[in-house]
């Protein structure tokens, strides 16, 4: 019996490491392939900025598909709302606060109303946010006139283009060091007083060693460049709020609750319609702020700004192993899955390898992913 239980519990650890594993294998691989220069801090640097719009879309596509929906306007939204907080910097002098203000509060308006026709008048979200795709899409043409705006405020750049101070950077990454090792305290601790199996202080305290020794590295590869940036620190910041409010907060249990089984959270008395529109303003709102760091990151909004996102954001929830029959998945598993999407984007970039390969082996590898989580369900 003994054994058996050791057999889980390593099958269980090995499906928890994989995309990990799945990270280093990418990394090494790009690392030899390119001489090396796939893991330069310039490089490396420029990986996590391109990361951090897919990443924070990422973060609400996770709980919009934990509740068993899906956003598929999510890029529309991106490019609108950039291109809102644009036209308000360039067209009318507005000042670099009020334009991102009004760029999320855009954002969440235009998931207000897609929420609204999801929840209270229970048209599928397929079908709504694949017409807002192409709705937003014709907004943004039309307000913009079809040009390409720029540039913008100095101000307003830095937030997609400026670094945190080297001095700075460490400081943070001591600051999550430390607070990984008291998470880990506080869990044993809690663990121990519920009377619930304890794994070795060894294997916890090892683990937290292990990922504080991580976040060194990346400190120490940014700051060899210009320093960490700024847009990785936004996707830092919305991390751990999301990270909070879908595992400590009753709001984020409902949320699970309602993708894993629609009809005992309704008789449970979960107002399962005020909850899905929520998801899908988070979503909005997040989305406005994507739109923010693309714009100010590229100093000019376009057009054809975040077209194809809605897919990146999805393949990275899906492969950060997130199900699309809901009730399952994690912030940090879809934030590690967008990484390993750009990733693959960077790397064969480098390579120059040319771009029908790169669509073949993403949408490959996100195929895989949902095969993969299908045969796990149907496995158990």
């Amino acid at each position: 019996m003994e054994k058996q239980k050791q057999k889980l519990s390593f099958r269980f650890d090995v499906r928890a490491y994989t995309l990990l594993i799945a990270l280093i294998v990418i990394a090494v691989l790009f690392s030899i392939l390119t001489d090396g220069g796939f893991l330069t801090s310039r490089n490396l640097s420029n990986l996590f900025r391109q990361m951090s719009v897919i990443s924070i879309l990422a973060i609400g596509m996770t709980l919009v598909i934990v509740a068993a929906q899906i956003d598929l306007s999510v890029g529309s939204i991106v490019g609108l709302t950039g291109g809102i907080a644009a036209i308000l910097q360039v067209w009318h002098d507005w000042g670099t606060i009020p334009a991102v203000l009004v760029a999320i509060l855009a954002g969440a308006v235009i998931g207000l109303l897609q929420g609204w026709l999801v929840a209270y008048r229970a048209v599928p979200a397929f079908i709504v946010t694949l017409g807002g795709m192409m709705v937003w899409r014709g907004v943004l043409l039309g307000v913009s006139n079809g040009e390409t705006i720029a540039p913008l405020q100095e101000d307003f750049v830095q937030i997609g283009q400026s670094y945190l101070p080297y001095v700075w950077g460490y400081v943070l990454a001591a600051v999550m060091c430390i607070g990984i090792f008291v998470a880990t305290f506080r869990r044993r601790q809690k663990r121990a007083k519920l009377q619930l199996p304890l794994n070795s202080s060894l294997i916890d305290y090892g683990k937290a060693l292990a990922y504080s020794i991580v976040f060194m590295g990346i400190a120490y590869m940014m700051n060899r460049y210009y320093g960490i940036p700024i847009p990785v620190l936004i996707v830092l910041l919305l991390g751990l709020i999301f990270l909070f409010i879908s595992t400590k907060t009753g709001f984020g249990r409902y949320i699970y609750a309602i993708g894993g089984n629609p009809e005992a959270a309704k008789y449970s008395g979960i107002n399962i319609k005020a909850h899905t529109l929520s998801v899908f303003v988070m979503m909005g709102a997040l989305a406005g702020v994507a739109g923010v760091v693309l714009t100010s990151r590229l100093n000019a909004a376009t057009v054809g700004a975040g077209q194809s996102f809605e897919l990146d954001a999805i393949a990275a929830v899906v492969i950060g192993g997130t199900s699309l029959a809901g009730g399952t998945g994690s912030i940090v598993g879809s934030i590690i899955g967008a990484l390993v999407m750009v990733s693959l984007d960077n790397g064969m970039s480098m390579m120059n390898v040319q771009p029908f390969w790169q669509y073949i082996v993403k949408g490959s590898i996100l195929v895989f992913a949902v095969w993969l989580d299908i045969a796990t369900k149907n496995k158990s």
